[in-house]
Formats: C-alpha cells, sequence, structure tokens
C-alpha cells in the first residue's frame, strides 16, 4: 500500500506534480504511518491548538498578554534561572542575539576583548562573525580538531583570550560531548589563564541526561549559560541568557540596543513554559531510544562502503547518519520509501565534508519511540533498496 497523501493536496490546490520536495515531505510525514527522526509536523491551525493547550496547562485563566516581557515572560526567566541554578534569566528572541549580547557584555570587562571558540561552533558557522562585525571581538582557535579543546590544549596555547565559549554538544561534530572529567578540567584551565566561561547551550538540556547530572552541575561550570527553546523542547521560538544578577542587567539593555524588546512575546514564552514541564522530564527516554535507532541501523550498515554513525554510539537523543550517495538521490529515496511504507525515516541530506559521504542528523523524539531496532533495521533495508549503487 502507498501511503499518498492526496488529501492534503487537494485541500492546498495542489498535486504531487508540482510539490518540491520540503512540500511533499510535508504531506508525506503527516500522513506517514511511523516517524524514525525528528517530530510529527503540524499545520498552522494545529500549532495554534496546541498554543491553546499550553495555556491551559502553563497559566490560569485570567493571565493576560506580556507587555513588554513582563507576565509570562517574566515567569519564564524566573524558571530558567531556577531550573539552571543561576542568580537571573533573561529572555531573547532568538539564540544569535543571546549570544553576541553574552560576548559583548563579558568582552566589556575582561583585559583581553578575545574569545577563545572553535571553527565548527555555530558562533563561527550560522551566525554571521556578528561578534567581530558588531562587537569588533576577535576569536581564536585553541584546536581545529571536530571536538572541544583539551585542558592541555587551552594551557599551552599561545595567544591571549579573556572568553572561552563551550558548544555544549558540539552539533557539527555529531553531538558530541566530552568525558566529565575532561569537560571540568577544561574549564578549570580557562580559570587559570584568567578568562570567564560562556556555555552555548542551546542544546544543554540533553547533555544533562548524558552526563546524568542536574542541569545546575552543568550550568555552574560557565559564567554564563544560553539555552534553547525549540530545538529538542519544541517550543515555537526563543532563547534565554542567564547568569549572575549584574551580567544580566546589562544584558537587559543590550538587548533593547539589538532590538529584541518586542512588545509582544507571549506565544513564545507560553509555548517554552509548556514545554520546559512536558518535555525535559522526556529527555532521558529519547537518549536510550537514540541508542536502540543506532543499534538498528547499525546491523545494517556493513552492507554500506563507507556508511556510519557519528558518534557511534551517540551522546545525545542526535546523530549524524553518513551513506555514500549524493544528497539529492538520498532525498529522493526518503520520499519514495515514505510513499510505498508510510515509514518516514530521514530528515534532509547535504554533503558531509567527507570526500563522496552525505549526511543527515537523526533525532529521537516521542514519534520514534514506537520503533524497535528490527523495525529499524527493517525499513532501512529497504530505504537501501531504493538507492542503487553507491558512488565512489
Amino acid at each position: 500500500m502507498a501511503y499518498e497523501s492526496n488529501k492534503w493536496n487537494e485541500s492546498n490546490g495542489r498535486s504531487d506534480a508540482v510539490l518540491g520536495p520540503a512540500d511533499r515531505r510535508f504531506a508525506l510525514w503527516r500522513a506517514g504511518h511511523r516517524i524514525l527522526s525528528g517530530p510529527r509536523p503540524v499545520t498552522l491551525h494545529e500549532r495554534l491548538a496546541e498554543l491553546g493547550a499550553d495555556a491551559r496547562t502553563a497559566v490560569g485563566p485570567l493571565e493576560r498578554p506580556d507587555f513588554y516581557g513582563d507576565g509570562v515572560v517574566a515567569e519564564l526567566e524566573r524558571r530558567v534561572a531556577g531550573l539552571l541554578g543561576k542568580p537571573a534569566a533573561l529572555f531573547f528572541p532568538t539564540g544569535t542575539m543571546a549570544q553576541q549580547v553574552a560576548l559583548r557584555c563579558w568582552a566589556r570587562r575582561r583585559p583581553d576583548p578575545v574569545v577563545a571558540t572553535h571553527p565548527l561552533f555555530h558562533l563561527e558557522t550560522h551566525e554571521r562573525r556578528a561578534h567581530q562585525r558588531l562587537t569588533g571581538l576577535d576569536a581564536v582557535w585553541p584546536t581545529t580538531a571536530p571536538r572541544l579543546p583539551t585542558a592541555a590544549e587551552l594551557r599551552d596555547f599561545d595567544e591571549p583570550f579573556g572568553i572561552l565559549m563551550i558548544e555544549l554538544p558540539l552539533r557539527a561534530a555529531g553531538f558530541v560531548l566530552p568525558p566529565w572529567s575532561e569537560l571540568t578540567a577544561l574549564v578549570a584551565a580557562a580559570r587559570e589563564r584568567g578568562a570567564v566561561v560562556h556555555l552555548d547551550g542551546a542544546r544543554l538540556w540533553e547533555a544533562a541526561a548524558h552526563y546524568g547530572r542536574p542541569l545546575p552541575h552543568l550550568a555552574a561550570l560557565a559564567d554564563s549559560v544560553y539555552v534553547s527553546f525549540y530545538k529538542a523542547l519544541g517550543g515555537i521560538s526563543g532563547a534565554a541568557l542567564a547568569g549572575g544578577e549584574e551580567l544580566i542587567r546589562e544584558a537587559r539593555t543590550w538587548r533593547h540596543r539589538y532590538g529584541g524588546l518586542l512588545y509582544q512575546q507571549w506565544p513564545a514564552a507560553l509555548s517554552a513554559l509548556a514545554a520546559l514541564g512536558r518535555e525535559l522530564p522526556r529527555l532521558p527516554g529519547y537518549l536510550s531510544q537514540a541508542q536502540v535507532i543506532a543499534k538498528g541501523l547499525r546491523e545494517v550498515l556493513p552492507q554500506v562502503p563507507g556508511g556510519r554513525l557519528n558518534p557511534d554510539p551517540p551522546h545525545t537523543h542526535q546523530f549524524q547518519l553518513l551513506l555514500p550517495h549524493p544528497p539529492e538521490r538520498l532525498t529522493e529515496a526518503n520520499l519514495r520509501h515514505a510513499e510505498l511504507t508510510g515509514d518516514a525515516l530521514f530528515g534532509t541530506w547535504s554533503e558531509s565534508g567527507h570526500v563522496g559521504l552525505a549526511l543527515t542528523e537523526v533525532t529521537a523524539l516521542a514519534p520514534a519511540l514506537a520503533w524497535n531496532s528490527a523495525q529499524v533495521s527493517d525499513s532501512f533495508s529497504g530505504f537501501l533498496k531504493l538507492l542503487g549503487p553507491s558512488r565512489g
């Protein structure tokens, strides 16, 4: 039986002949029998219905919309500060803005306004060098290896820096996390050099599940922490910066200067509040399910020369799958497999940076809990049959 998307197409006045890959995927994933990676997509009307349910869960019936960050936004800030064990927290419309404001505030306080970062960090790859263009902040790289620097590398690094940024986990390297002893040693080495530590914790929530430690233990490693509300938590948007009272007071001023003080932000804040209560307790289960998925994929990968998981085993509920085919062929096989079987397996595919290999990020969320490893192996084998010979 082919799991086609005619009902969705008809209601939108389109047909499969004119749907691009993104629209095809949206329709197929909504109609699919099982989803292996990521959330089940929803329509705008469904998202609004979810927000109404969030309101009934997270706030009282007489709660009013916020006005320039009071009300539900201020409650979210208090909640995040408490979860992370920090004196204060501040809501931002984007994580990029939260990061840039944090670095600007720290740079003003340091004798060396230089940040030690990494070429794979979000700061370097997805923020258009805003730290340099807006703040005049230089960046140096204690290592270019696909991991965080070690304590020894930081001690031996021959350039001065006043801020150490740590992305935890390091997404571009495969959502990798160092052992706890290496992480604490790295922070200690930064302190020895007189640097402050900022955590890019967009995925800090799931890092805590990996380490089996309370969130305040991770946050205590750093002087400031940024967290996201829409990644593992599935909120609408938004981020928070947490730290000391003085830092957050100054960050509030710079948020306004950067254009981040919105008239109303209650949809994002409300969604985040509800997500914290709903998804945080589920994250250890998602990490366990990522191991189940990895086992199922691993059973079949010996049939695919060069195919691999990164890392193996996964450190969080997310990991990379690399296969020796062009992204376009993998994308089409992914869609066709969903049409034929109702199994929606993977997200987008892209070049990996390794010759001849494309990658996708596998994300174990609530829909993935329906799978066992044998089912993963069986469906993955069917997907591979649609691909044909691998590229040399």
